[in-house]
This record gives structure tokens, sequence and C-alpha cells, in this order.
């Protein structure tokens, strides 16, 4: 034992002493010092005593949606970091197509009496979807924080980015560039997501280009979120002769790319694209993605504070705090090209 303490002295470099009130868990060793022990132990390989080692205190649970997006784990990666730096342990809920839904997810983790639980991008973001499901687990009562599902009538908590800005910042930066056709696409209209971005693209289209409100849903094409929906949705106003394009996600960007690139037709030399997300690695695609940034860090954080002061009976407002996104400008937007052929029947802009 005694050389086991000289070991661990000499790694945390203090006195033995000093390791033996540690390891004794007796008063008269400051915060650092009792950390550095601490570390010493781990790193040494030696097993914590009993009364050291640190207790959860209990179970959070995240629900989140597919992992192929990144900007999914990137949420959850933060989300269970600050848990696990409050003392919680996160239990992370990923769904898949087909697989289990988060309704089922919530019945496990009330079976594992978590002490909360944080939905990002869960059913309250879906306008058609049944609301009540999120009233039944505060009325338990079972505290919740939604991330990006801002929804009517919850009594909870709300962490969103400003989508509606995000929009309006996309169309301000291409018309900035000269182009003057820009279309939008996006995500089904009954998520809370696409109609915010949306309204801030029809708002930036009538203030900056004067174009008239039955003519901007000309330029509009909505489908599923994802590369392949990207793709589709791009192709149908790339043959508009759209010289822009505001994506919904960076994935759906990526596949606007795509489409962009099967017409023969060059990013950004001929068509600008902008994504939404910045999610992990978009800064290293071909090109470098223009896009704008959801704060994850603040955002999870935030989503985190508000959860554990509604657990501790402190109440976080019921309220939305909105984020602002970035624009970050990279590759995939440049000056609009001076002449690009448009089928006679497209409606001016």
């Amino acid at each position: 034992m005694r050389a086991r303490m000289a070991d661990i002295a000499r790694q945390a470099q203090v006195s033995e002493a000093t390791v033996s009130r540690v390891i004794n868990d007796r008063p008269g060793v400051s915060h650092e010092t009792r950390q550095a022990v601490l570390t010493a132990l781990d790193v040494l390989g030696y097993e914590r005593p009993e009364r050291l080692r640190k207790r959860s205190a209990g179970l959070v649970g995240l629900v989140v949606p597919e992992l192929d997006n990144p900007i999914f784990p990137a949420f959850a990666q933060v989300i269970e970091s600050t848990l696990a730096q409050q003392g919680y342990t996160p239990v992370l809920c990923t769904q898949s197509p087909g697989g289990v839904t988060e309704d089922e997810y919530v019945e496990m983790l009330l079976d594992r009496q978590v002490s909360g639980i944080v939905f990002v991008s869960g059913l309250s973001a879906d306008t058609t979807a049944d609301h009540a499901r999120y009233q039944r687990l505060l009325d338990r009562p079972l505290p919740i924080v939604l991330v990006n599902g801002y929804a009517e009538g919850i009594e909870a908590p709300f962490v969103s980015c400003d989508e509606r800005l995000a929009g309006d910042l996309a169309v301000t930066h291409l018309v900035a560039l000269g182009h003057r056709r820009i279309g939008m696409i996006s995500g089904p209209h009954r998520f809370i997501a696409t109609q915010r971005k949306l309204a801030g693209y029809r708002q930036a289209m009538q203030r900056e280009l004067k174009v008239a409100d039955s003519a901007v849903d000309d330029f509009v094409s909505l489908t599923l979120f994802g590369v392949e929906g990207g793709e589709v949705a791009a192709d149908r106003l790339l043959a508009m002769g759209v010289t822009g394009l505001v994506c919904g996600s960076d994935l759906m960007a990526l596949g606007a790319i795509r489409a962009a690139r099967r017409r023969g037709l060059s990013v950004p030399g001929d068509v600008s694209v902008i994504g939404f997300d910045d999610s992990p690695l978009i800064a290293f695609t071909d090109p470098p993605l223009t896009t704008l940034r959801q704060p994850v860090p603040a955002m999870a954080v935030a989503a985190v504070r508000s959860l554990m002061d509604e657990i501790n009976g402190h109440g976080a407002p019921h309220s939305e705090y909105l984020f602002r996104p970035e624009l970050v400008v990279r590759d995939s937007t440049a000056i609009a090209p001076a002449r690009r052929t448009v089928p006679a029947d497209t409606p001016a802009a």
C-alpha cells in the first residue's frame, strides 16, 4: 500500500499524507487537489474506494431522430457530455424508419424511472402529430425539454434555432451576389422547421426582389428530407432556370449539387447552393458548402440547464429560447452568372 501511495503522490504531485486524506475522504484538501489525486488513481489503474466513486444523480432520456443526418449526433454528443457534467447518466434513444417509435422509447424510459427527457426534433415538430403525449408526461409530472420542436400549448421549455431568420439570411446573401431567380427546397410542409424557413424565404423574396406572393410559391419545392429528396426537389427548380437554391438541410444541399451536376451545371459557377445546419465534415465537401450554422453547443447547454432547473424545482420559463443561426460562407455560392437560358413559360421573378 505504501508503494502505491508513493506512486499516486508522485503522479498527482502531492504528498503521501494528502493522498491518504483523499483516499480516506477526510477534510482539509482543496477541490482541485482532491481531483488531482482521483485522476492519478484513474491514470495508474487503481480502483477508487467505494465511497469515492461518483454516483449518478439519476437517468435522463435523450430521444433523437435517425443518426444518418450528422447534425443529430452532434446534438447528442454535447447534450450527453453536459448531462454527465451535471452528474446525470444519459440514456440515448435513436429512431430509425420501421424501428422503435418515440412513444415506445418514452415507455421504456418511464420504466427506467428517468428524471427527465430531452427531445431533439421529436414529434412536437410535426404540426399534424398529437401533442397530447407531451402533456401526459408533464401531468405525471416529468420534466421535459424540446429542442427544435416548438408547438403551441405545451407548457415546457423549448430551445430552437431561428429558422425564419435562416431563410431570410440565405436569400439576402444570394441577392447580394446578384441572384434574382432563387428557389427553396425543404422537407414536408407539416414540419414547423419547414414552415419557418419558408416564412423567412418568402419575407426576403418580397422585400429584396419585390416578388409577388403567388410567384414565390412557384420557386418552392417541398419533398422528403435527405440527399435523395434534395436532388429531386432541386431538379424541378433547376429546370425553371434558378441560379440560387436555399436548402432545408445540408444533406438536401448535397442532393441539390448532385442534381446540378447531372444537368451539366457547375456549383457555384452556374448555380449557388446554401445548406442549413453546418453539420460536421460539411466544410470538406466538394465544393465546401455555404450554410447556416446552428449553434449546437449553446443550444445543447441551454436545453440541459433548462431541464436541470425543472428537475430541481426551480421552474425554467415555459417559453421558446431562439438562437440565431450564423451564415458561414464557403465555396458553394458565388456571383450570379451573367446569363442563363430560362424556359419561355417560366414565371418571371
